[in-house]
């Protein structure tokens, strides 16, 4: 596993998705003075005696209750404890490790008054693989994701259970094996360590890190597909997307035109062709899949923000000795990020079935009925056809805006909260959804194509069938089509498909 350097502030997206796919983060030592200034600058607050919130002070609707100095190490254990009240499945390890390294990259930019002790714990479980068992559900998106947060902190405190590679042992035993003690809390430690967005944000950019994936594999599966049906690339000509200038759109095409450039399949058919257009899941891929480019670029800047951010309460500036409280914890932002990934991943999707169902129609496509040589004694594609209009009426369902709504808590104290924890966390379910509708017109287009034989397609869509038929045959006969989809959606999650397309991932260029 590699070691990554992160700059508090000045990570870029392509370093987090690093992160999210194994690599280790390690604070550069520029962040060292920061944090010791801050923590001091809390000790500086605490002499002057005044009520200061979440530090001498309890919290939410007891904002108004003072503490005494003998109490402040329990008040902080106690809100970790009180608030780890999430249930549900856990986190998945990397979004759970991602969630980790953003509080690390938060923390580290001096202005939440934690202890260098507290960083050097959070960075040392990330080195040494312990990752805390986290239930996904119980945040509201402000203020802050308390509850995932604090199982965190609870977990650092030697609370709870941790995951040590993939194996999970009580709190305190995994930090002994690993040469670790819990951490006791200092003054503010437990509200910084749960306050802020990081769970909402690492489940977000989880989610941008796969649809950006699925976004260029499905590059590949619908320029396939537009060769099974004998399209035209007409569509994909640069002069037509250059008019309406839409920047995503123009970049499709080309990428469209590249994947198809040199097809012998393509010139087959250059003239004389009595279709005079195609249906528009072919003809309108770029501007389609352009306005799906340009939505995760939108979402990845803001996530990219957010990500170096700060998103705690109250705030310590050392230079002042001031703790201002405020609302950065409030993940409106990330809410609306998620909402756009969400109808992104619903759009890829929803072009791509059509796609299939083309396919599958000798009306639409000119092959075989259900892409089978001996139709009616065999039922081809016709049931993952089925499959993959489910998956994809599941996605609608799940797509409907998360940022709509919002529920009081806190007795009114936190009147108005984001949603964008649950906005978030759903993106990976429907990522998996995606993943199987585009191994489903993989194959499918695949076994279109090969009824062109012995036209074969251009250099690079040729080595996508190569990929494809490396694990799975040509359908001849009827078969058990599970292990068929299990192959294709394999190559498409290990990015293997994704990798055969030139355009950059937008977590790269953001």
């Amino acid at each position: 596993m590699s070691n990554i350097t992160i700059r508090p502030g000045h990570v870029p997206l392509a370093d987090w998705r690093a992160i999210y796919r194994g690599a280790t983060p390690v604070l550069d030592a520029s962040a060292h003075p920061l944090i010791a200034e801050s923590a001091a600058a809390v000790e500086r607050i605490l002499a002057k005696g005044a009520p200061v919130y979440g530090i001498n002070t309890g919290f939410g609707k007891l904002a108004s209750v003072r503490i005494g100095d003998a109490d402040l190490e329990t008040l902080q254990r106690n809100i970790v404890l009180s608030h780890a009240a999430g249930v549900g499945e856990p986190m998945p390890i990397p979004v759970a490790r991602l969630m980790m390294a953003l509080k690390l990259a938060s923390l580290a930019q001096g202005v939440s008054g934690v202890r260098p002790a507290t960083i050097a714990l959070l960075e040392a479980m990330l080195a040494k693989g312990l990752t805390p068992v986290i239930p996904a559900q119980g945040s509201v998106g402000a203020s802050g994701d308390l509850a995932p947060l604090s199982h965190m902190a609870a977990a650092m405190i030697g609370v709870g259970d941790i995951y040590v590679g993939d194996t999970r042992v009580d709190a305190v035993q995994a930090l002994a094996d690993a040469g670790l003690a819990p951490l006791t809390l200092g003054p503010k430690e437990g509200l910084a360590l749960l306050n802020g967005t990081q769970f909402s944000c690492a489940n977000a950019l989880a989610g941008l890190f796969e649809a950006e994936k699925l976004f260029r594999t499905a590059l590949i599966t619908g320029a396939l597909s537009t060769e099974a049906a004998k399209g035209s690339d007409t569509p994909f000509d640069p002069r037509i997307h250059q008019v309406r200038r839409h920047k995503g759109q123009m970049e499709t095409a080309a990428a469209l035109r590249t994947l198809m450039a040199g097809s012998a399949i393509r010139a087959s058919h250059q003239t004389e062709d009595p279709r005079v257009q195609d249906p528009y899941c072919l003809r309108c891929q770029p501007q389609v899949m352009g306005a799906v480019l340009d939505l995760l670029r939108q979402a990845a800047d803001t996530l990219g923000t957010e990500a170096n951010g700060v998103s705690d309460n109250p705030l310590i500036f050392a230079e002042a000795d001031e703790a201002l409280s405020g609302g950065n914890f409030h993940a409106e932002p990330v809410a609306f990020a998620a909402d756009m990934i969400a109808m992104a991943l619903c759009e890829i999707g929803s072009i791509s079935e059509r796609r299939i169902a083309m396919l599958v129609d000798p009306a639409l496509s000119g092959l075989p009925a259900f892409l089978t040589p001996k139709p009616g004694l065999n039922s081809g594609f016709m049931i993952p056809q089925v499959t993959a209009a489910a998956l994809v009426s599941e996605n609608k369902q799940k797509a409907y805006p998360a940022s709509v709504d919002s529920i009081p808590t806190s007795a009114n104290q936190e009147d108005h909260v984001s949603m964008a924890a649950h906005g978030a966390r759903r993106l990976m379910g429907m990522a998996d959804n995606l993943a199987g509708v585009l191994a489903i017109e993989y194959l499918a287009a695949v076994q279109g194509c090969d009824f062109h034989a012995p036209l074969t397609s251009s250099t690079s869509l040729e080595a996508a069938r190569g990929l494809l038929r490396a694990d799975v045959p040509h359908l001849e006969d009827d078969r058990h089509f599970h292990p068929d989809i299990l192959a294709a959606t394999a190559l498409i999650s290990d990015g293997k498909l994704s990798d055969l397309t030139q355009l950059p991932a937008v977590s790269d260029r953001a």
